[in-house]
């Protein structure tokens, strides 16, 4: 249980990168973070490291595309008092084919994950969130959800899903305590993003960020969705693209090679 007056915040794809960031620094911000991924023994891992510093949090294993996982898990919040944020951070990119040849698989996983896996726990969470009187949804999508490339259609559709179920959502329960926020980052480096969307392949994964002095850090990009989180109740973060300064869109890279 968490003590009385503690915000809780929800936050997906926790296991690494972005998601263990962003759950390290809402919670030093003071939230009870609940940490979920599939990867249970990573979660576990990150909830002892964050209660072993003095901080709050419990961990979950959620595979954000199972809706009857997702609703067992929604049930179980009813413990706490309250649900006050949800990171919608579960997602990724798999492939970079062009369209002609691109795997059908891979672009079904994308979509579910990203769009339907934001939809279930959006949906699942809302009733919470809302009973709250000052609920945050944070969805994390992408520049690629605001501009295409080549060899990114499949992520790209993803992530332009996302980007419109922020946007509708927010038409749609405005008015309500709930509050709707996308964070859209371009390049950043993690350790598993690129070699996933590569399938293992570290070789590519590494020629994503060739000669870029400063791709953004997961710990980046959870700085701006810990800032636009924590702003007062009344100030809605609507839409933030953030990139690193070698980046001036999906396409035009500064490279020092």
């Amino acid at each position: 249980m968490t003590a009385a007056g503690t915000p809780i915040a929800v936050i997906t794809g926790a296991s690494s990168g972005i998601g263990a960031a962003t759950a390290r620094q809402l919670a030093t911000a003071g939230y009870h973070v609940i940490v979920t991924a599939r990867r249970e023994d990573r979660i576990e891992a990150l909830a002892a490291e964050l209660t072993a510093a003095g901080q709050r949090a419990s961990a979950y294993a959620l595979d954000v595309t199972d809706r009857a996982a997702v609703d067992a898990f929604a049930a179980e919040l009813d413990r706490f008092p309250s649900v006050n944020v949800l990171v919608n951070n579960a997602g990724g990119a798999l492939g970079a084919d062009p369209v002609a040849t691109g795997d059908p698989a891979d672009w079904r996983r994308m979509y579910e994950t990203n769009v339907l896996g934001t939809l279930n726990v959006t949906q699942a969470l809302l009733p919470a969130l809302t009973a709250s009187g000052d609920g945050t949804v944070l969805v994390l999508s992408s520049t690629a959800g605001l501009g295409t490339y080549e060899g990114g259609a499949g992520y790209v559709a993803a992530k332009h899903g996302a980007h419109v179920l922020a946007e509708t959502l927010r038409l749609e329960i405005v008015g309500t305590p709930v509050r709707v926020i996308e964070i859209a980052p371009g390049m950043v480096k993690t350790e598993e993003f690129a070699t996933t969307r590569f399938h293992g392949d570290t070789e590519k994964a590494a020629k994503v960020y060739a000669g870029v002095a400063g791709p953004l850090t997961a710990d980046d990009v959870a700085d701006t969705i810990t800032w636009a989180v924590t702003r007062p109740s009344h100030v809605n973060i609507d839409l933030l693209v953030v990139r690193p300064r070698a980046q001036a869109s999906n396409s035009k890279v500064h490279r020092e090679l």
